[in-house]
């Protein structure tokens, strides 16, 4: 199974890092980083892959929001089932 993570905020040093050390730390293969900054707010969204996850996609979400709140921002973990169903027009 896919995941699309979203990650939204003020930019600051290591977003990219403390969110790939989350997913290698529970296995999470990243397929995909598209991110860019506007001004000074940060935005990315991340396609992992889950097959080998030690961790389900519910804990993750968990320790994703965790992380976010930590670091002042809003990370989502969505499966891409959902993700895609949510914006599809």
């Amino acid at each position: 199974m896919r995941i699309v993570m979203t990650i939204v905020g003020l930019d600051k040093v290591g977003i990219i890092a403390r969110a790939s050390a989350l997913l290698a730390e529970n296995k999470v293969n990243i397929l995909n980083i598209n991110q860019n900054i506007c001004e000074e707010f940060f935005n990315m969204v991340l396609i992992g892959d889950m097959e080998k996850a030690t961790i389900s996609v519910e804990e993750l979400k968990s320790k994703a929001t965790a992380l976010g709140q930590e670091m002042g921002l809003e990370i989502r973990v969505q499966s891409e089932e959902i993700f895609t169903a949510m914006h599809r027009i």
